[in-house]
């Protein structure tokens, strides 16, 4: 999400004009950027359809693409996309889908998914990309954290956690970051993951942590999901989600909400207007939602081994409500 101040606020047209005015020109650097590019990355193969008996075929699959991608990024001199891709070969990392092109795409599995009693999916922001995946500032790092301290906490729960970079995260800097359009793609994606995977493990419970403009994700997909398992929903770092109580949302799952003390996300307006913003504010109390505590870190530092938000995140995909410190 951008930590800019700009006002979207209906009593001041006069800044909401330049608003738009900077979107316009955002809009036209990030086309002809993209216009520019020649895509040099295949697209993935047909995958097998998420089941118990083809699971590892999935797997295994997907390996293929990344060792593909691999040789690609060697091939063309890609030297920071190939130590990304090097590491995901690693023997015990698993993938449920790749794509490399463009920012690139991952869905990855912590834990076994089949067997699971509880399922936590990481959803990121903005600014996510296969350069930055494993990051502890991104989802694939912040997920592989959130998976280590749900295990300290409760090491005899079966919990796995998908780390899911399945939509095109929106850069900071593109119009896509003000307005709700990838994230309404990235909930039709969602949606398709956790009906797989609810076809793949049918006891398993559901937890989404949304961070950030994956809030928006979420906030659009919660309806879609409304026939799953999915009994836990915490926002985080969100800048809104398009609707003005948690009712909106159209979900039985219990909502969280959290936002740290150091997140400039508090700076951004809470409105919405000519499609642009995410209207009400999820942590304040006529949202809703439930309040959780965040601790003091930054925006990119919920998911930080040892910090508070994270503690409260891993017991809120656990499921032990009881025991997360309220804001």
């Amino acid at each position: 999400m951008p930590s800019v101040r700009r006002t979207l606020a209906v009593r001041r047209p006069l800044p909401v004009r330049r608003s738009l005015a900077a979107v316009s020109v955002l809009a036209a650097t990030g086309s002809a950027t993209a216009a520019g590019h020649a895509e040099v990355y295949a697209p993935p193969a047909a995958a097998p359809a998420l089941a118990p008996s083809a699971l590892g075929a999935r797997y295994e699959t997907t390996g293929r693409d990344i060792t593909r991608a691999l040789a690609t990024a060697r091939r063309v001199h890609d030297e920071g996309r190939a130590r990304v891709l090097a590491a995901f070969l690693a023997p015990d990392r698993r993938f449920l889908s790749f794509d490399p092109r463009g920012d690139g795409r991952a869905v990855e599995v912590l834990g076994d998914l089949e067997h699971a009693d509880r399922i936590a999916v990481v959803v990121p922001g903005a600014d996510n990309s296969l350069a930055n995946y494993d990051s502890p500032k991104f989802v694939g790092g912040g997920s592989r954290a959130l998976y280590r301290q749900a295990r300290d906490a409760a090491p005899g729960a079966r919990i796995a956690v998908i780390a899911w970079l399945g939509y095109d995260s929106p850069s900071t800097l593109s119009t896509s970051a003000l307005t709700s359009g990838s994230a309404e793609k990235g909930a039709r994606g969602l949606e398709r993951l956790l009906t797989g995977v609810h076809r793949l493990n049918g006891r398993a419970r559901f937890a989404l942590l949304c961070h950030s403009y994956g809030s928006v994700v979420c906030g659009k997909a919660a309806r879609r999901l409304a026939p799953l398992p999915v009994d836990e929903i915490a926002l985080f770092g969100s800048p809104g989600t398009t609707v003005r109580h948690v009712s909106g949302l159209g979900t039985s799952a219990r909502v969280w909400a959290g936002r740290s003390k150091g997140d400039w996300v508090r700076y951004v307006p809470h409105v919405r207007f000519a499609g642009l913003g995410f209207g009400a504010d999820p942590v304040t109390p006529g949202f809703g939602a439930l309040r959780f505590d965040a601790g003091t870190g930054p925006h990119s530092g919920y998911l930080k081994p040892g910090s508070l938000a994270l503690r409260n995140l891993a017991l809120i995909a656990l499921g032990r409500d009881a025991e997360v410190t309220h804001a």
